[in-house]
């Protein structure tokens, strides 16, 4: 089968047409030393069967995709059915890819409303947007919300949220403030949780917002009433950044401990973790107008037509091609309707029981294989708050990043190393002898025994 439709006899009477002599005269005008001059250097075209073959060849090449897996860091392996891909090719979803005619696109903008639905009932909030691009861009622009709310620029971040947020935090305030130093880190105190006494000294008259991470990066669960208390009496706004939304089974939703802003990231509800995306970003809102109107993205909303039957349209949608660029509220111009769908149709699949079903699964096969780890005397668990499925583990003796190698050459992902975002000052120094590991329903106890032993054997 080919792919490339035009035959040697087509190209030549198009060029004719044009009056060009040959393909490489259409490239004049771009100096020769900018040319490659000669063919690429792949392999020869090969028939679709030999073709699929030689994919799946090296596919099988791929180690880590036949892994045992304990990964975690932001992106999560749980169960996947097949039943919701073959939900994604119905035809009913294949409308207006950006819903401006609600008339032509109730397919798309129903879905839109059922996710803004979902994600109110997880988060606890009022009011969803319809997504942004992943978790990072949407706990970036609840920091621009709330500088905009309540006019003010400082920002402090606790360092329990993920690290590649904060990161790109700081790019998205870099030039807004002309260079000047508005993001400061609040420390994690020694049970895991942001501590209250950094935060106090953190806080400033111009602090605009505090945005922790719910479970936070280290997999701990914050005192959020605790930190609303500080927060509301200095009018500094609260944003939670939940990367593993089956959490939300187990603990207290965000908007039940009065935060303004709920952020988070709904792969591991829609999608496998795809080497590191696409993902969808979460963004939701307690109610109330001056939080509305600078909510960032767009919302799908419920009416009624000239018949009186129920239907769907943008209800808002506050972007530089609808309203005055100064006015617009980001430049985010368009959701992940193809992940949101998937979280939506795989979030009602499980239905309420289910998603606590897989809570609990998680929780208590995190908490066997903590003590589990403990029983080998070679570990132990820096940190006393309590966690979700995800947890650092300390290696009593060693660097961590050398027992990970070895374990990666047994067939096993054993976590993620600390060090790759907190270097230590030297060796056996700060996070040095850390790694983050995550535990889903997808794993067995035999390979909890498994990955166990492996370490101790390392």
């Amino acid at each position: 089968m080919r792919y490339l439709p035009h035959t040697e006899d087509e190209i030549r009477s198009m060029l004719a047409t044009i009056g060009v002599p040959s393909l490489d005269a259409l490239f004049d005008d771009v100096p020769t030393a900018n040319r490659l001059g000669r063919p690429l250097a792949i392999d020869p075209a090969l028939p679709e069967a030999q073709l699929m073959g030689h994919l799946e060849a090296l596919a099988h090449q791929n180690d880590a995709a036949r892994a045992l897996s304990f990964l975690g860091a932001g992106l999560y392996e749980h169960h996947i059915p097949p039943a919701m891909d073959q939900l994604l090719l119905r035809s009913e979803f294949y409308t207006a890819y950006t819903p401006y005619q609600a008339e032509v696109s109730q397919g798309t903008l129903q879905a839109i409303f059922e996710f803004q639905t979902i994600v109110c009932e997880l988060l606890g909030m009022e009011i969803a947007n319809a997504s942004m691009y992943d978790a990072a861009s949407a706990t970036a622009e609840a920091v621009l919300m709330a500088r905009r709310v309540t006019g003010r620029l400082h920002v402090a971040v606790s360092e329990g949220v993920h690290p590649e947020s904060i990161q790109t935090i700081e790019t998205y305030l870099r030039n807004v403030d002309h260079g000047e130093k508005l993001v400061s880190r609040v420390a994690l105190g020694e049970d895991g949780r942001t501590d209250t006494k950094a935060l106090e000294a953190t806080l400033r008259d111009d602090t605009a917002v505090l945005v922790v991470g719910y479970p936070n990066f280290m997999g701990c669960v914050e005192d959020l009433e605790a930190l609303r208390a500080i927060t509301k009496a200095r009018g500094v706004l609260l944003v939670t950044a939940t990367h593993e939304p089956y959490a939300l089974s187990m603990i207290k939703a965000p908007g039940q401990c009065g935060v303004d802003i709920a952020v988070g990231e709904g792969q591991a509800l829609a999608v496998p973790p795809q080497m590191g995306g696409p993902g969808v970003g979460l963004f939701a809102i307690r109610s109330g107008k001056e939080l509305l109107n600078q909510m960032p993205g767009r919302l799908c909303g419920e009416t009624v037509d000239q018949k009186g039957e129920r239907g769907f349209v943008l209800t808002l949608s506050t972007r530089e091609q609808h309203i005055r660029r100064e006015k617009a509220t980001s430049n985010i111009c368009t959701n992940h309707g193809l992940i949101a769908l998937a979280m939506t149709i795989r979030t009602a699949m499980l239905g309420k029981k289910g998603f606590l079903e897989v809570g609990r699964a998680c929780l208590a096969k995190s908490e066997y294989l903590k003590k589990k780890l403990l029983e080998t005397g070679k570990f132990s668990l820096p940190y006393s708050a309590p966690t979700y499925n995800e947890f650092v583990v300390r290696r009593n003796e060693g660097a961590a990043a050398p027992l990970l190698a070895a374990l990666a050459a047994k067939g096993i992902l054993g976590g993620v190393a600390l060090a790759r975002w907190f270097p230590p000052a030297a060796p056996g120094t700060g996070h040095d002898k850390d790694f983050l590991v995550a535990v889903t329903e997808r794993h067995s106890r035999e390979d909890l025994d498994r990955f166990v032993a492996a370490l101790a054997s390392v």
